[in-house]
């Protein structure tokens, strides 16, 4: 049966429906039925004319993807480092930390590949504070427009300073707005198993980690890394902000990243050995990311340079398997509640999960680097 021939049938049983009620469809609305309000989005192609990349920014993207790509593939035998604010706030505040990150990332830049932590979507189990594109103003207002354009600004100057960016891709129409200025992408514990977040990741232009589920489970991952080496076809929307087919190719560069589960942690030799067979039995490269925080730190930012100790040993042993970490870090410690008053708000400390202060930052990737240095070199 053909399309026409299906829009016909379809066409004629509306008349007859239509012939025998006596209600019309103001009576009978049966969409929209929860939705106070539908405000258009700037399309993507606005955003990036306003905010547009340069080509010495592309040169960061593009050379860091590459060199991340090597590290991932074992080819390159230092090690990736996404460090950051588990979440972003306050832009003054990020500028502030990047500068000094950069900085210090050419101090080390012979043992470890610093990217900066720049996190703009926080996935909620139940409500809570969604994250600077979705309320970029910290009141309610949900922005979400000019949290974009915010979004894109703070990248656009993080690259400036020579220093690549990492974050994390929820909404899969947000990558349409800041793909092109991003050197990594993680895809959380709550939607590794998404067939969405799949398909997006099959398109991505970066490398994608993939993080084991919230109850420990490695399956999640491995699973999500295969089918998104696969090519799909799925509804997205264009640079132009239309809704369209997606085709993709496939993305080679997924990789799996532990963060512990429920039942404890995963980062200690014997996981990573049981993890890597896996991996290797599943014809997939036998290395792997560690999140320092989350699960493995016991949900305590304060256990973070613990577990970093414990990789920078297995490093300095001369394993193999673990090629890059992830650390909640920011210019003052700890956390800070979401406050009522913003005026009460202290500078540099994250809103979300805590994170360690950037001095100790400094000591504990000083003391990773010693031992890549020592380990592989």
């Amino acid at each position: 049966m053909s399309p026409t021939e299906v829009a016909n049938i379809s066409s004629q049983g509306i008349s007859a429906l239509d012939d025998n009620s006596d209600q019309n469809l103001d009576q009978l609305k049966t969409s929209d039925l929860h939705v106070v309000e539908t405000c258009p989005l700037l399309a993507p192609v606005e955003v990036k004319a306003q905010l547009p990349i340069t080509p010495a920014i592309a040169k960061v993207v593009s050379q860091s993807r590459d060199r991340i790509r090597n590290i991932l593939k074992g080819s390159d035998r230092r090690l990736l480092v996404v460090v950051g604010p588990c979440s972003i706030h306050d832009v003054k505040a990020a500028r502030e930390y990047a500068e000094k990150l950069a900085k210090f990332r050419d101090q080390v830049s012979d043992a470890l590949e610093i990217v900066m932590r720049v996190y703009f979507e926080k996935p909620r189990t139940t409500i809570g504070w969604k994250g600077l594109i979705n309320d970029p103003h910290l009141n309610g207002t949900f922005d979400i427009n000019y949290g974009i354009c915010m979004a894109r600004e703070l990248l656009l100057d993080v690259a400036k300073l020579g220093l690549p960016s990492a974050t994390e891709l929820l909404d899969p129409i947000v990558p349409q707005y800041l793909a092109d200025l991003i050197s990594w992408t993680a895809i959380g514990a709550r939607t590794t198993e998404s067939q969405t977040h799949r398909e997006m990741s099959s398109g991505l232009s970066m490398p994608v980690g993939f993080k084991n589920g919230t109850d420990g489970g490695i399956d999640v991952a491995i699973n999500a890394m295969l089918s998104a080496r696969q090519p799909h076809r799925f509804l997205g929307v264009n640079n132009d902000g239309l809704a369209s087919i997606i085709t993709t190719s496939g993305n080679p560069d997924g990789h799996i990243v532990l963060r512990g589960g429920k039942q404890g942690t995963n980062y200690d030799k014997v996981h990573v050995e049981a993890i890597a067979n896996r991996l290797s039995d599943r014809n997939l490269l036998p290395y792997m990311m560690v999140d320092c925080s989350h699960d493995n730190s016991g949900q305590d930012y304060k256990n973070q340079p613990i577990v970093l100790q414990d990789i920078a040993e297995q490093v300095r042993s001369g394993s193999e398997n673990i090629v890059g970490i992830m650390l909640e870090s920011h210019l003052n410690r700890g956390k800070q509640p979401f406050p009522k008053d913003l005026n009460k708000l202290e500078y540099g400390k994250s809103i979300t999960d805590g994170c360690i202060n950037f001095e100790q930052t400094v000591e504990t990737l000083t003391d990773l680097a010693n031992a890549v240095r020592s380990g592989r070199f």
